[in-house]
C-alpha cells in the first residue's frame, strides 16, 4: 500500500498555489484523538492516587512519582522530539509515539509494585513528547488555508483547554465504578484506533534540508529541562508534605488539649529543589549558548527570538502556571471542603470544558477576522476574571453561586488564548521547524505548570499556616474541625487569587508583544514541506 503524502510544491511555484490535502480532515479527527490522550493522562490519574496508592502499598513520600515520573520525562524530552518528527517524519514519530503510549499504558494498568508503576509513567512521558508536537506539527503542515487552520485551531484550543477537566471526570468515574487500573488501559482502545485510521489517512511530511541532529544539544537541554521541572516539583511537594505534617501534630495536640501551633516549613527551604533548579538553569543556558554557534541546532534560536513565537511562548509559560491552580485547588475544594464524591467532583469540574467548547468554536471563527491579539487579551483577562471569582469560595458556597460561574468564564477565557496560541506560535516557522516549534509550545506549557505548581502550593501553604496562626490567637478552638476546613479554604482561595494575577501577567504580556495582524495568520505556504 502506497502511503499517503502531502503533494511536493511545483518547482518555480509558490508553495500556496498547492492544493490542500483532500483528507486533512480526517486527518484532524485521528490527530485529535491522540492529543486529547495527552492532555488527558496529566490529569486522569491524580483522583485515583488514594486508590492507587492503597492497591500498591505506595508511601506517602513516593506517591508523588506517579504524577513526576510523567510530567519529568515529557517535559524533558518534548525539544528532542519535536525534532525527531521534523526529521524523521511527522507520521512515522506520531505512528513510534501512539504506539509506544500504548504499550507504556497497558504496563501501568497491570503494574504489581510502585516501581513498574513509575516506569510505565515515564515511559508514558517519553513516548507523549513524541506524539504532542509531532500531532500539533501535522496539524501546522496539513491546513494553511487562514480559515481552515482557525478551525483546526479551534479543535486543537478546545481539547487543550477542555482535556484536563475532562480528565479529572473520568478518573472519577473509572475509580469508583471500575478500577484505578482502567485510567490506565482506557488509552488502549483509543490509541490502537487511531494508528489503524492514521496509517492510510495521515500523510507523511519531513523538514527538507540539513537533517542532522544536534546530539549535545539534546542531552542538554533534555536534562535541563527535566531538573527544572524536577526541582520546582520538588518544591511543591515539599511545601503539601510540610502542611500535611503540621495539620497532623495539630490534630493531635488539640487532641490532647494541647492549643499549640506547629507551623509548616516552606518547600523552597528543600535544598536539593535549589541544586535541581539552579544546575536545570544553567544546563539550559548552556544550551542557548551552543544553539547560537550549531550550524544545525535542535531549536534554531531563530524560532524564538521571533516576537511574536517569543511572546506566545511567554504567555504559554503564563497561562500553564496559572491554569494549574484551576484543577488542581478547585479539585481539592471539592472533595475536601464540599464533601464531593471523585465522580461529582469530575461533574463539577465539567463547566470549564463546557466555556472552552464555546469559545474555542467562537475563537476559530473570528480570528482571521481581527487577529491574534485580541483574541489571546480578552482570552487572559476572561480565565483571570473566572479564577478570580472562585477566590470567594467558602466553607458553603453552593455550586451555582461561584464555581459554576467562575469556571464557565475560566473556560470561555482558555478558548479566546489556546486557538490563536497555538497558531501564532507556529507561523512562519518555515518548512525546517514545525516540529521544533510545536515542541517548544507545549514545553513552554509543562515548565510553566510545574513552576506554577511549586509557586502556588507554596503560597497557599503560607496562606493556611497564617490563618491557622491567626484563629488560634484569638481564642478559636484548635479542636473545631471547621477552623482547620477554613485554614483550607484560605490557602485555596490565595492560590486563586495568584493565578488569576499569572493570567492578566499573561494577557499584558499578549499585549506588548505580539504585533502580528490577522494578515499575518497565516502567511499561507509557510507550514506546506516538501515529502522527504
Amino acid at each position: 500500500m502506497t502511503e499517503p503524502s502531502l503533494p511536493p510544491a511545483a518547482a518555480g511555484a509558490p508553495a500556496a498555489a498547492d492544493e490542500p490535502y483532500e483528507k486533512r480532515w480526517l486527518a484532524l479527527g485521528v490527530i485529535a484523538m491522540t492529543v486529547l490522550l495527552v492532555i488527558l493522562d496529566a490529569t486522569i490519574v491524580n483522583i485515583a492516587l488514594p486508590a492507587v496508592t492503597a492497591d500498591l502499598g505506595i508511601s506517602a513520600a513516593s506517591q508523588q512519582w506517579i504524577v513526576t515520573a510523567y510530567t519529568l520525562t515529557f517535559g524533558g524530552f518534548l525539544l528532542l522530539g519535536g525534532r525527531i518528527a521534523d526529521f524523521w517524519g511527522r507520521k512515522r514519530t506520531y505512528l513510534v509515539g501512539a504506539a509506544g503510549f500504548a504499550v507504556a499504558s497497558a504496563l501501568g494498568g497491570i503494574a504489581q509494585n510502585e516501581a513498574m508503576l513509575f516506569g510505565a509513567r515515564a515511559l508514558q512521558g517519553v513516548f507523549g513528547a513524541l506524539l504532542a508536537p509531532a500531532s500539533l506539527a501535522l496539524l501546522t503542515v496539513l491546513f494553511t488555508d487562514p480559515k481552515e487552520r482557525a478551525k483546526a485551531f479551534g479543535v486543537y484550543g478546545a481539547i487543550a483547554g477542555g482535556g484536563s477537566a475532562v480528565g479529572l471526570l473520568l478518573g472519577g468515574v473509572l475509580t469508583e465504578y471500575a478500577d484505578w487500573r482502567w485510567c490506565f488501559w482506557v488509552n488502549l482502545p483509543v490509541a490502537l484506533l487511531a494508528i489503524v485510521l492514521a496509517v492510510p489517512i495521515v500523510p507523511e511530511s519531513k523538514a527538507p534540508g540539513d537533517t542532522s541532529y544536534d546530539i549535545p544539544g539534546a542531552v542538554l537541554v533534555t536534562l535541563g529541562l527535566g531538573a527544572v521541572v524536577y526541582g520546582f516539583t520538588r518544591v511543591a511537594e515539599a511545601s503539601q508534605a510540610n502542611a500535611a505534617e503540621a495539620a497532623a501534630a495539630n490534630a493531635q495536640a488539640a487532641a490532647q488539649g494541647a492549643p499549640a501551633l506547629v507551623a509548616p516549613e516552606s518547600g523552597w527551604t528543600d535544598g536539593l529543589a535549589w541544586v535541581f533548579i539552579v544546575g536545570g538553569l544553567v544546563l539550559v543556558a548552556l544550551f542557548v549558548l551552543l544553539e547560537l554557534r550549531t550550524r544545525n541546532p535542535l531549536l534554531p534560536m531563530r524560532i524564538v527570538l521571533d516576537r511574536n513565537r517569543g511572546g506566545a511562548y511567554l504567555t504559554s509559560t503564563l497561562v500553564g502556571a496559572g491554569l494549574i491552580g484551576a484543577f488542581f485547588f478547585l479539585s481539592l475544594y471539592f472533595q475536601q471542603v464540599l464533601g464531593y464524591e471523585p465522580v461529582t467532583a469530575g461533574l463539577a469540574s465539567l463547566p470549564v470544558t463546557l466555556g472552552v467548547f464555546v469559545s474555542a468554536g467562537a475563537s476559530s471563527a473570528l480570528l482571521p477576522r481581527v487577529g491574534p491579539k485580541p483574541l489571546m487579551v480578552l482570552g487572559g483577562f476572561l480565565a483571570a476574571a473566572g479564577l478570580f471569582t472562585l477566590s470567594f469560595v467558602g466553607l458553603d458556597t453552593g455550586f451555582w453561586a461561584l464555581p459554576f460561574p467562575g469556571q464557565l468564564l475560566l473556560g470561555l477565557g482558555l478558548g479566546f488564548t489556546f486557538v490563536p496560541l497555538s497558531n501564532l506560535a507556529l507561523v512562519g516557522a518555515g518548512q525546517h521547524d514545525a516540529g521544533a516549534a510545536s515542541a517548544m509550545l507545549n514545553a513552554t506549557q509543562q515548565v510553566g505548570a510545574s513552576i506554577g505548581t511549586a509557586v502556588l502550593a507554596s503560597l497557599s501553604v503560607a496562606a493556611i499556616s497564617t490563618y491557622t496562626a491567626d484563629a488560634l490567637t484569638s481564642g478559636a478552638d484548635p479542636r473545631d474541625p471547621s477552623v482547620g476546613l477554613a485554614a483550607q479554604v484560605e490557602g485555596y482561595t490565595t492560590a486563586f487569587t495568584w493565578a488569576a494575577a499569572l493570567l492578566v501577567l499573561g494577557a499584558v504580556v499578549a499585549a506588548v508583544l505580539i504585533k502580528a495582524t490577522k494578515e499575518d495568520l497565516p502567511a499561507e505556504g509557510d507550514a506546506v514541506v516538501h515529502v522527504g
